[in-house]
């Protein structure tokens, strides 16, 4: 009795167990800490795609693993080592922070399996040190400040301060925004990544009284700068340019003290295709909140993925078919006009968009320039020897 007991528990155990996932995914962010917020909207926009294909992406199953990096490069060193050696995944994407990433760069580049980041686009990584098995779906990190340093230039804006945390993102974005535009720079002030108190530093700029400020700090830095920016009553003198710092979930934290602030971006909820309507209302249904950039570009990541998928039948082990599906199928994207450079980074459109009171009565981006960079790409793809 005892031994048939066993036999029909082990054949119920077997009638009842998942099916093996066909591809298995790493997800590698930063999912912990101040700097949270980023990697969160990366982890649910692509997770939104997994649940809306049920489990699959292209039709195919995939087991999604995630690592969170907490924004420290040791950190992301050991979960991607595990991503690679311990769970073998087929694919890595994630990559939330630029000083995560290029502590990464080696072994990203000494691995055979593609890597499709979402967020980070650091500048060494789209030029001379570019890998072919290395695609970014967001935006090379120079490229928004270089749509807000042309408006601020068509606009003969005199002088700005520039005030960002002080990384490779930041110091990134600053050489976009002085590649377009040639007025004068005040002062330069950059910050630590977990600074939350700008008082000493908004005191310096509001001293100098430049013409506009130029900032940029994600996730919840973002909110704290720019409140602060207001409760020092400088937004009533002094124009406030950003890029990566008002995002439509922050809006509703801020509120009405957001009115009147520029920002440059190359998506927002309101872009008009169908693929963008459809996701927009699938992820506010979900996790009841507006997505971000991050959440937007992270659920291109999924869908091309999974257009990849579908062209190499499945075959994810065949890393080699599989890069080079990722780098040439056509997929849906919610920004419309998408392809990539020689480098594997984006070309797309850059808009700039002013923050006011929309239809809802509530904040909202209101498109103040359109395609101030038309199919614009970075500047660094020409550096890049190693993608084909």
């Amino acid at each position: 009795m005892k031994t048939t007991m066993v036999m029909v528990l082990g054949l119920a155990g077997l009638c009842t167990a998942p099916a093996m996932a066909q591809v298995k995914i790493g997800f590698l962010g930063t999912l912990s800490g101040q700097a949270a917020d980023v990697g969160r909207d990366q982890a649910d926009g692509f997770m939104l795609a997994v649940e809306q294909g049920k489990g699959k992406l292209g039709g195919y199953d995939v087991k999604v693993i995630q690592e969170d990096d907490q924004m420290k490069p040791d950190v992301g060193m050991l979960g991607l080592t595990k991503l690679l050696e311990r769970e073998k995944v087929d694919i890595v994407t994630g990559l939330t922070y630029a000083n995560v990433m290029m502590a990464l760069q080696a072994k990203i580049g000494a691995s055979k399996i593609p890597f499709v980041g979402s967020v980070s686009g650091p500048s060494p990584l789209a030029g001379a040190q570019c890998k072919p098995n290395l695609f970014v779906t967001s935006w090379q990190s120079d490229a928004t400040a270089e749509a807000m340093g042309k408006y601020l230039n068509d606009q003969k804006v005199a002088d700005i301060s520039i005030i960002a945390p002080n990384f490779l993102g930041s110091k990134d974005k600053v050489t976009g925004l002085k590649r377009f535009y040639k007025g004068k720079i005040s002062n330069e002030i950059y910050t630590s990544l977990t600074q939350l108190d700008f008082s000493a530093e908004l005191s310096q700029i509001g001293a100098a009284k430049p013409a506009g400020v130029f900032g940029f700090f994600p996730g919840g830095q973002g909110v704290s700068f720019v409140r602060q920016y207001q409760q020092m009553g400088m937004g009533k003198t002094i124009p406030l340019y950003s890029v990566h710092t008002l995002e439509p979930t922050s809006l509703g934290a801020i509120g009405k003290v957001a009115y009147g602030n520029i920002v440059a971006e190359a998506w927002q909820p309101s872009a008009d295709n169908a693929q963008n309507k459809q996701f927009v209302a699938a992820y506010e249904k979900k996790y009841g909140r507006t997505p971000t950039s991050f959440a937007a570009f992270s659920y291109d990541a999924a869908i091309l993925i999974g257009e990849a998928l579908k062209k190499v039948g499945g075959k994810a082990s065949d890393s080699q078919a599989f890069i080079d599906a990722i780098r040439t199928t056509p997929f849906p994207s919610v920004r419309g006009d998408f392809k990539f450079n020689k480098n594997n980074y984006p070309i797309q459109n850059y808009n700039i968009y002013q923050v006011a009171e929309g239809a809802d009565g509530k904040p909202a981006f209101k498109m103040l320039v359109k395609n101030v960079l038309a199919s614009h790409g970075d500047a660094y793809a020409e550096q890049c020897g190693a993608a084909k």
